[in-house]
């Protein structure tokens, strides 16, 4: 990635994807022992809100022979920022200046791909891909969005793909009745909107869900990160989190889904807002559902990261985007260390034990 001028790195500080005070907070059930899990890693789900939209649909990419469905809130195209912070800014936030190429886009993808990087894109063609903006979002443009989902239709079954681009709300979480003025962009991102965007999501992606009652049987837990992906988890924070269902926690097999957070929403900027309240839970403790809430942290030094995003432009890695990418890697390595049935995991460092 190109050296980031000081004009750049001030940008990038006040830039688009939202600005929101530190709040600290303990979360629910933080230090509990994680029971043993018996997951379904065949047929993982993953979403994500703004920069975490983006490392969705790039961990999707990275390993879509067994990431089957994708939901999107307020993201864009793969690959949009090229590696290069002032693309990212000029081109797939809150302004495109110039054309973007999506042919150039997918070329890099096809060359991940050869060179094994990436999974096959043939994977994509059955996937289930949801994606959403809201019309009062100038923080992630609806152009921006509208790419994303001009690029997944040269991928994906149209049918298999749902794109949600009318309601009225701004850059944030959607949710029935948490969080925030639905009209705002503040913190922590979960608007009160009186839509259920975890709902409709989870029903497209996972076939067969039903609608969740009022009260949650499982528990949020802690994972350690850093032991768990060891160097891949520089950029990231010590905790992770990972709500289980009382199901699951007693030995039944159960789906995985990673919900990865948007730019100023890891859990020392919003304490347990994301993982208590965007709904997802609640879907997930009434359809045998492990959700895992990766983190990342904020950086004031280089890699300069100061409002805590996922990596969709390169701060990380110069292969953020494939799986070789240190978060990606990470993301997965925890993925894996939730299941106890698993016999092999890749580790991050690509070797089997």
């Amino acid at each position: 990635m190109k050296k980031l001028n000081y004009s750049l790195r001030r940008a990038l500080s006040v830039s688009l994807l939202s600005a929101g005070s530190l709040t600290l907070s303990t979360l629910a059930g933080a230090q509990d022992n994680l029971p043993n899990l018996s997951l379904d890693l065949k047929h993982v789900t993953v979403s994500g809100l703004s920069s975490g939209g983006y490392m969705a649909t790039q961990f999707q990419l990275a390993h879509s022979d067994w990431v089957k469905g994708v939901g999107v809130i307020a993201g864009g195209p793969y690959y949009c920022a090229q590696g290069d912070i002032t693309t990212a800014l000029a081109q797939c936030v809150n302004k495109v200046e110039g054309e973007i190429s999506l042919n150039a886009l997918n070329k890099k993808a096809k060359q991940y791909e050869a060179e094994g990087k990436i999974a096959s894109l043939n994977n994509l063609k059955d996937a289930k891909v949801w994606l959403f903006h809201g019309t009062q979002d100038t923080r992630v443009i609806a152009q921006v969005s509208d790419l994303l989902f001009e690029q997944y239709k040269q991928w994906t079954d149209t049918q298999n793909i749902t794109y949600i681009n009318d309601k009225p709300m701004a850059h944030l979480f959607p949710t029935k009745d948490k969080g925030v003025n639905c009209m705002k962009s503040e913190s922590p991102f979960i608007g009160n909107c009186d839509y259920d965007a975890a709902g409709a999501m989870l029903s497209h992606l996972v076939e067969g869900v039903s609608a969740p009652d009022e009260t949650l049987s499982g528990a949020l837990h802690s994972i350690n990160q850093q032991e768990i992906a060891r160097s891949d988890a520089k950029t990231l924070a010590s905790e992770g989190f990972v709500y289980v269902p009382e199901s699951c926690a007693k030995g039944e097999t159960c789906r995985a889904h990673i919900s990865f957070h948007g730019c100023n929403q890891y859990a020392d900027a919003v304490g347990d807002a994301y993982t208590m309240q965007t709904g997802l839970n609640a879907w997930a403790d009434d359809n045998n559902i492990v959700v895992l809430y990766p983190q990342t942290k904020k950086s004031l030094f280089m890699p300069l990261n100061p409002q805590g995003c996922w990596d969709w432009w390169g701060y990380a890695s110069s292969d953020y985007a494939n799986r070789d990418g240190a978060q990606v890697r990470a993301v997965k390595a925890m993925l894996f260390s939730l299941n106890s049935d698993t016999p092999t995991v890749e580790t991050p460092g690509g070797t089997n034990e």
